[in-house]
């Protein structure tokens, strides 16, 4: 990335703004620090004086002079500072020149600026001190040279001074480093979407496997992609399939009219090409109707009208409706029911997909054969399961039975649009409840569904 537009960016602006909090933070961090340091090393050293004058204090005058010379010797960095003056304020001993103006004898410490009477010869000089009135009469004097402390302060102060800069160039280093990673993504994104948006759909979102936000914002739009993928190329199909379906029956009602036309001569026969005309136009519209009866249900137009349905009323009402036509072709419909149970959604679809179910079996069913409708609880579910000993649906095919116009080759011979199934696949979709294709002899399915007692 450029520098100018980085300079652009409203990353550099945060940058900035947490940089600058960092800084008053540590600025805030370290003055406190500093005032810490500087205030518990003075303290230390008025311990040290206070503790002093006491011990000089209780010597006798004579011993008191002498101890304070010792005392003074004892001092190569020329920190200590002690005097003893008569009275009259004179000098009798010590290294201070003389008392400092406005001395308070009581016994507190002090700031004063003293001169000092040894060999160093420093005049001027910052100090704290002691100043105490002793029984015979002199004005005993106790200081430290409190340079040191300054210093020590100093060195402290300069030594947070350097963090905190490194500290808000690292900061700066991180957020463009940050940005420059941030940026680099984004402009990889930037292509691959490019290339999605001119027609490359196999085209996905770079992500790690990782918990970062990005990567799961990437692998959640690479779902929504792996879906309209598949959603489009189900589409382009689809077309296919409909163009396929509707060419036959409009293609012999083409032929029949022609047919009836050329060779009709009495009304008679231009009658029976007209019905068979018909035939196939109907068997057209079925198709578009069931079409249409798909997309309905696939955008929930029908979910508003959702409530308690009792599942033995709506497996009855599918059983009377289905029942001549199962005698007609002397198949054998029964039913076991429950009549405690319901689900919570759109009883007319219901009916209908329950009623596709057993149009299906009795229609792959031989004569003599059986078909059964039982309705249960299990593990928590509401089931409907039909169950026939027709030719039942291979392993292989249990996915694509469920598509649209899929028609087995072994039931070519049975007249169908390839819809049933699909249209209960997209009924049981809207109302959240699974369905299921069981293994075993014959064509085993079920829609399993919460009880409506049990939903909120």
């Amino acid at each position: 990335m450029q520098l100018s537009e980085f300079m652009r960016s409203t990353t550099l602006w945060w940058t900035a703004v947490v940089a600058m909090t960092f800084a008053a933070f540590l600025v805030a961090l370290l003055g406190f620090v500093y005032w810490k340091t500087r205030d518990d090393l003075t303290m230390r050293s008025d311990r040290v004086i206070a503790s002093q004058i006491d011990f000089f204090a209780r010597l006798s005058p004579e011993r008191r002079l002498n101890a304070i010379d010792d005392y003074l010797k004892q001092d190569p960095g020329r920190l200590r500072l002690g005097g003893v003056f008569g009275p009259d304020d004179r000098r009798i001993a010590g290294n201070l020149e003389h008392l400092p103006p406005n001395l308070m004898a009581d016994n507190a410490v002090q700031e004063a600026v003293i001169d000092r009477a040894d060999e160093s010869g420093k005049k001027g000089q910052a100090v704290r001190l002691i100043a105490r009135r002793v029984p015979n009469g002199d004005m005993l004097v106790i200081g430290r040279n409190v340079d040191d402390v300054a210093e020590i302060a100093h060195v402290v102060g300069g030594a947070l001074a350097l963090g905190l800069l490194s500290a808000v160039l690292l900061c700066f280093a991180v957020g463009v480093a940050l940005n420059a990673r941030a940026r680099r993504r984004i402009v990889e994104v930037n292509e691959r979407v490019q290339r999605i948006v001119a027609g490359n759909l196999r085209e996905r979102l770079p992500h790690r496997n990782t918990d970062d936000p990005f990567s799961k914002f990437a692998m959640i739009v690479n779902g929504m992609l792996d879906e309209m993928e598949t959603l489009i190329h189900a589409l382009a199909g689809l077309g296919n399939d409909i163009a396929h379906d509707l060419r036959t029956p409009l293609t012999r009602a083409q032929l029949t009219l022609e047919r009836g036309r050329a060779n009709a001569t009495t009304l008679e026969q231009l009658q029976t090409a007209a019905d068979k005309t018909l035939g196939s136009l109907d068997q057209s519209l079925s198709i578009i109707t069931a079409i249409l009866r798909l997309a309905e249900i696939e955008r929930s137009q029908r979910s508003a009208g959702f409530g308690k349905v009792a599942l033995a009323e709506i497996t009855r009402e599918v059983v009377d409706m289905y029942e001549p036509i199962a005698e007609d072709k002397g198949v054998a419909l029964l039913i076991q029911s429950a009549d405690e149970l319901s689900a919570h959604g759109d009883r007319d679809l219901l009916i209908e997909a329950v009623a596709n179910l057993v149009d299906n079996a009795i229609k792959f069913t031989p004569a003599g054969g059986q078909v059964e409708i039982e309705l249960f609880r299990s593990k928590g579910e509401n089931i409907v399961r039909v169950r026939d000993t027709g030719l039942g649906i291979t392993e292989h095919e249990r996915d694509a039975v469920l598509r649209r116009f899929y028609r087995s080759d072994r039931v070519n011979h049975t007249s169908g649009l390839g819809l049933g199934l699909n249209l209960v696949a997209a009924i049981v979709k809207l109302h959240g409840f699974r369905f299921t294709i069981l293994p075993g002899s014959g064509c085993v399915v079920e829609i399993a569904c919460p009880h409506a007692s049990t939903l909120s």
